[in-house]
């Protein structure tokens, strides 16, 4: 059985490997053709982007593959090895935190040179030494609180029950849905300094976009996200009374009022059409098909890594293990993500103009440089949201030229 396991991990590798080769050679001469919904300048310094930051996915691809033998190699049986007779609940936090910090090591020196080295060259990143630092050093105390109680919680589960897996199901749903309820209060006491939106023109109208369709929520909020990035966004967080609508000041400042209604409107077409409870209910079959796969493995692989099924290797498994699961299952999940665009274009251009959608549309593939052509390979697995000119076309627009040479090619709103 370790073996098999192996081997699926290492096809995994090789898979998200290949597809990285694929993206760079395709976008290597792509971004030599005319450009493509954005200036000449543009068009190259955004291919550029996504060929380095595929370069990097291939390096961490390889790291990950070389964490993954060490952890089923002997890693997993050294951490079991301390104190394997311990079975209380102190002992397993102990376990998973030094799993968990270690992966942190790992990947560090990949979120520092992203972040100083990638994303300055490129002209994003606006994040300093010392914030970069403060927001670890938040990010990680927080982890280290809430992996706590959940680690607690799942040894609890697993030492009660056989059928662990079902009900660890259960808890991390709604763990699930907690996270969606109080991230935006979260981000917003540690993270992004939230504004109320300033009257005038934009809140007026998007106050009455939002009443007269039915949407409630705790407020408008512009977020000071440019302190740390260029890139534009916004998003609709929480569930309920919780919900906040938050703006990227640097949306605010690019985006005319009539492309942020637009732009709303599409936001808003993903409450209407319950996006945010669909998505919640993939990540719930994701969590069940990948729990069921580990609450059936046989004892044989725990036999032949020297290690018994304690709560802390079950855990540790999971995380590692859950990775080429989830990676099959990203092509559901993407074509459903892609569906649902559609339909939230669809909203947006009712509410706020078709002419203006396609405008804030075009700015956000040049402000964010996303490139707008990628290999098919690279769709099918990655792609959460359909080609820009698919969404054009679904919209009835007619482009120039220029703009209908773009055959593929993600366009992110979210």
């Amino acid at each position: 059985m370790l073996t098999t396991i192996m081997v699926i991990f290492s096809l995994y590798i090789v898979l998200k490997i290949y597809i990285s080769i694929m993206q760079i050679g395709f976008v290597s001469k792509a971004k030599k053709m005319s450009p493509v919904l954005m200036p000449a300048a543009d068009y190259l310094k955004a291919g550029n982007y996504l060929i380095a930051k595929e370069r990097l996915s291939i390096i961490s691809s390889g790291v990950e593959y070389i964490a993954f033998v060490f952890w089923f190699g002997m890693g997993i049986e050294w951490l079991w090895s301390i104190d394997p007779q311990s079975t209380t609940t102190g002992h397993t936090i102990m376990l998973v935190w030094i799993f968990l910090a270690v992966g942190y090591v790992v990947t560090l020196p990949f979120d520092i040179y992203t972040t100083f080295k990638v994303d300055k060259k490129f002209g994003f990143t606006k994040t300093t030494p010392a914030l970069f630092i403060k927001d670890n050093i938040i990010s990680g105390i927080i982890t280290l609180l809430v992996t706590a109680a959940i680690i607690a919680i799942v040894d609890f589960i697993v030492s009660a029950s056989s059928m662990w897996w079902l009900y660890t199901f259960a808890f991390l749903m709604v763990v699930v849905i907690l996270l969606n309820i109080f991230f935006p209060i979260v981000r917003a006491l540690f993270f992004d300094k939230l504004s109320p939106l300033p009257e005038g023109e934009l809140k007026d109208r998007l106050t009455k976009l939002f009443e007269e369709n039915g949407f409630n929520s705790s407020g408008l909020f512009v977020s000071d996200a440019s302190k740390r990035d260029s890139r534009l966004n916004a998003y609709f967080a929480g569930l309920g009374g919780k919900k906040r609508v938050v703006l990227y000041d640097t949306l605010v400042e690019k985006l005319s009022v009539e492309e942020l209604e637009a732009v709303l409107g599409h936001e808003l077409g993903h409450y209407t059409n319950k996006d945010i409870i669909k998505n919640i209910a993939m990540t719930g079959m994701m969590l069940f098909v990948t729990l069921f796969a580990f609450g059936n493995l046989p004892e044989s692989l725990f036999f032949e890594m020297h290690i018994q099924a304690t709560s802390a290797v079950l855990m540790m498994m999971f995380l590692l293990l859950s990775s080429p699961l989830f990676f099959l299952l990203m092509p559901l999940m993407g074509k459903v993500s892609r569906i649902n665009e559609f339909a939230a274009d669809e909203m947006g251009s009712q509410l706020g103009g078709r002419e203006n959608l396609v405008s804030a549309l075009k700015k956000l593939v040049t402000e964010n440089k996303s490139f707008p052509k990628s290999h098919p390979i690279y769709l099918f697995f990655y792609a959460t949201h359909p080609p820009v000119l698919e969404r054009f076309e679904a919209m009835g627009v007619a482009l120039d030229a220029s703009d209908a040479t773009a055959l593929e090619g993600e366009c992110p709103l979210t």
